[in-house]
């Protein structure tokens, strides 16, 4: 299932994205900050993907 804003669904990515570039889309679940790395759970109708970012500005309101 691809196209302009998704690779997968979220239950479609597993341990062999590890390092490839790939496009999620749903809404943010929750939003964790653990001291220079932020973990976001990406949720959409079925599934859960754990995204993380090394770069908070990435993350902040515009």
């Amino acid at each position: 299932m691809e196209n302009e804003y998704r690779t997968a669904y979220c239950n479609g990515f597993g341990e062999n994205d590890i390092g490839k570039k790939v496009r999620a889309a749903g809404w943010v679940e929750n939003i964790r900050d653990h001291g220079g790395i932020m973990f976001v759970d990406l949720r959409d109708h079925y599934g859960v993907v754990q995204v993380v970012f090394h770069n908070e500005g990435l993350l902040e309101a515009r």
